[in-house]
């Protein structure tokens, strides 16, 4: 989620309870809601938004680098803990929707066998990768809501949700 703080020093907390006097609601909400890509550009959440403001806003291209950087970083981690990729996945909102991203993140990665056809990058496709990659780079539409829904549904016992709830216009 992009408003949401990342990892955390486990002394922050009560760090932050003591100079801040912040409550456990108080800091709850600061890392889940005011931190992530709006706490470093003091912008926005919205990717396209600080990908907009990022040549003429410092803080954007920040938010920006900093957000390619961790995940490159937990792609990196996941990899050397499976001990190679076979498959790397992009889903959710940013991971479909936002080839610069993409390109960012998988800039470096080369010697994991991650690359990406620039074309089908751009245009979204499925597959993102040339056919020839040692690792295939997709991006795999998903539904979060109806996924949550079903979550809630199972948890709560009240049976089958249907294949596919409505879904928001796309920007």
């Amino acid at each position: 989620m992009s408003t949401r703080s990342g990892d955390l020093d486990p002394g922050l907390v009560s760090f932050l309870a003591r100079t801040e006097h912040m409550s456990a609601a108080q800091l709850d909400h600061m890392v889940n809601h005011e931190s992530g890509l709006p706490g470093v550009s003091e912008i926005s959440s919205d990717v396209h938004d600080l990908l907009n403001k990022e040549p003429v806003d410092e803080r954007a291209a920040q938010a920006v680098a900093l957000f390619c950087y961790q995940a490159k970083k937990w792609i990196g981690a996941f990899a050397a803990a499976l001990g190679g990729l076979d498959t790397l996945v992009f889903a959710g909102g940013i991971g479909e929707n936002a080839p610069l991203i993409r390109e960012r993140i998988c800039e470096g990665l080369d010697f994991s066998g991650v690359e990406l056809d620039r074309q089908c990058n751009a245009r979204n496709a499925p597959l993102i990768s040339p056919d020839a990659a040692r690792v295939k780079v997709r991006v795999i539409r998903t539904d979060e809501e109806l996924m949550i829904a079903r979550s809630v549904a199972r948890v709560l016992k009240l049976g089958l949700i249907p294949q596919a709830l409505p879904r928001r216009a796309a920007r």
